[in-house]
């Protein structure tokens, strides 16, 4: 993490959005196996590290990039918490997440906003929400995000968690599913 903070053009990028106290709360959010600040300040760094690289070759705007990644995952209470009364999976944290996150950032995070920052928050999730971003910076936060999260494979039986699911409410057949892909995770590392 230090590496982040030491990067002086990020730092310049993601201070005012690192520094808000609303921002600051997701320390306290759990995601995944870490926190929603600690993953997103992630997902903007491996994004904006491939925007750098990037911007020598096209037109980029590493700033959206930056702010698009710390952005993503804007949601205000943490989903973890809350109890879904619907058994619609599409109502779920995993599909419906991106517009909250993208709606909320226009209330706390105005003067970030626009439209290429707005298509990242929206689109980060696909394929599971089936419209692909439409600018290569949505791009990039994406597959940034899908890189950081791929920690979750260290943990299989959480996998329903992440698109919102309650991993004791799932029956027993695919129970041993996850199981044994979790014996089988754990000799991967």
């Amino acid at each position: 993490m230090n590496q982040i903070y030491q990067d002086k053009r990020f730092y310049q990028i993601a201070e005012g959005i690192l520094r808000n106290q609303e921002f600051q709360r997701r320390r306290t959010f759990l995601h995944h196996q870490d926190s929603v600040y600690d993953h997103s300040l992630r997902v903007a760094y491996v994004a904006y590290r491939m925007a750098s690289f990037l911007e020598k070759y096209r037109s980029i705007s590493v700033e959206d990039v930056v702010i698009g990644g710390l952005l993503h995952d804007f949601y205000l209470e943490p989903w973890r918490d809350q109890k879904y009364k619907t058994k619609n999976i599409f109502k779920m944290h995993g599909f419906t997440h991106a517009k909250i996150a993208c709606l909320n950032s226009y209330q706390i995070f105005p003067q970030y906003m626009n439209k290429k920052v707005d298509n990242i928050i929206r689109r980060h999730m696909f394929p599971l929400n089936i419209i692909p971003p439409r600018y290569l910076e949505g791009w990039l936060v994406t597959i940034a995000d899908k890189v950081v999260s791929l920690e979750v494979f260290r943990h299989p039986t959480e996998l329903p968690r992440y698109i919102g699911l309650q991993p004791d409410k799932i029956v027993a057949y695919p129970r041993k599913v996850f199981i044994r892909a979790k014996k089988f995770v754990s000799t991967m590392y």
